[in-house]
């Protein structure tokens, strides 16, 4: 893939972190590619600009008619190398097969969410993280987000009910879709989500429970990490370039 010097989508947000920090708040090209590609448009035509202050912790925000939004980054797919109960499974798995590559912490595995809580309750990074039902799985998660725009009961409900504002803001599904470039994990018609392995509804654990499930599951997640990062790639060459002809 040829990369532009605007957004360089194999760049590991891990490199420029400093030693012990979360490259979600401490990146400081992370924070400058989330403001380079979510400030824009949004599918009413309104601009979506963001800000952040000019040393870390890195915190976007979004101040207009639209709403006042602070937004952190979020490292969305898990490699579940560090679960404790996947121990026996991880165990007989090679390593080179446990980090994804480094694909995790390219801006393909990256996204925004709403970062202040609301009467002291879990945000949506907390909530998906702890849910039990959803464990930090991406797939799941935006299963959940496809709920709440049509009036659906998921595990996450209620944190999605108390941020109803910012989903607003996108209109419905397919506008939340298509504006963080996630079309590679629905369906050609935005119906359904096109899950990491077999999706039985929310009534077991998400995790992969043996090795060929947990294969299936990275493979999957490759996929969709890679997708979304030639994506962006793309979107970015057209629409970034445009506005930086010095690119």
């Amino acid at each position: 893939m040829k990369q532009n010097n605007i957004i360089n989508t194999a760049f590991d947000f891990r490199t420029d972190t400093p030693p012990g920090k979360d490259p979600d708040t401490w990146s400081p090209t992370l924070c400058r590619y989330h403001e380079l590609l979510w400030g824009k448009p949004l599918p009413s035509g309104e601009q979506f600009k963001l800000v952040s202050k000019a040393s870390p912790p890195f915190y976007l925000h979004h101040n207009s008619v639209l709403g006042d939004f602070w937004l952190s980054s979020d490292t969305v797919i898990p490699t579940f190398r560090r679960q404790r109960s996947l121990s026996r499974i991880l165990e007989q798995i090679p390593d080179e097969y446990k980090n994804f590559g480094g694909l995790g912490y390219t801006i393909g595995g990256m996204m925004l969410f709403p970062a202040i809580q609301i009467d002291r309750k879990w945000t949506i990074n907390q909530a998906r993280g702890c849910n039990r039902l959803i464990k930090d799985r991406f797939d799941y998660t935006v299963e959940c987000i496809r709920r709440h725009y049509i009036k659906e009961d998921s595990p996450l409900s209620d944190v999605l009910e108390r941020y109803e504002s910012y989903f607003e803001i996108f209109g419905n599904f397919r506008g939340y879709i298509d504006f963080f470039h996630l079309q590679d994990i629905v369906s050609s018609d935005y119906a359904e989500v096109r899950f990491f392995t077999p999706f039985e509804g929310f009534t077991s654990t998400p995790l992969p429970n043996s090795v060929s499930m947990y294969l299936d599951y990275r493979s999957a997640a490759i996929k969709f990490l890679v997708a979304r990062n030639q994506r962006i790639h793309d979107w970015s060459e057209i629409h970034l370039k445009a506005n930086n002809p010095r690119h």
